[in-house]
């Protein structure tokens, strides 16, 4: 997920961009309630998680700052950019990190669809169990 934060401006009525003092904080848990990921952030930035269980996962952030919230007339907005599976790996960066050959890279890619293929097959799987014992 990539998130930015906004607060109210008073004299402008309007939304700015947050002050870099302004954190937020950001919990992830899966379908059975288990943290996944429980991180302080900035007032903008990126968070990832791997979940191992298919399902609906809860997002929730909120600011580590009620002074500035207050400050801002309690106004704030979160744009949040939420991209899900294998292709949000920036293979360019995990390339030049892990000094992988072309071809090797190319060997990630694939294994990482395959595990994709798989927990989407895992998840439609354990849904239509779901609505069978619903039924």
């Amino acid at each position: 997920g990539n998130y930015r934060t906004q607060l109210w401006d008073k004299q402008s009525e309007s939304f700015l961009p947050s002050t870099p003092g302004l954190g937020m904080h950001v919990e992830v848990k899966d379908p059975d309630g288990k943290v996944v990921l429980s991180r302080q952030y900035g007032s903008e930035g990126r968070f990832t998680f791997t979940s191992h269980t298919p399902g609906e996962h809860q997002i929730c952030l909120h600011s580590n700052s009620t002074r500035m919230a207050l400050f801002a007339g309690g106004k704030l907005r979160v744009h949040l950019d939420i991209q899900v599976g294998e292709h949000t790996n920036n293979y360019p960066e995990i390339a030049a990190k892990d000094k992988l050959t072309e071809l090797q890279l190319r060997a990630r890619q694939l294994l990482d669809q395959v595990e994709q293929i798989q927990k989407e097959q895992n998840y439609q799987r354990v849904r239509r169990g779901l609505q069978r014992g619903g039924e």
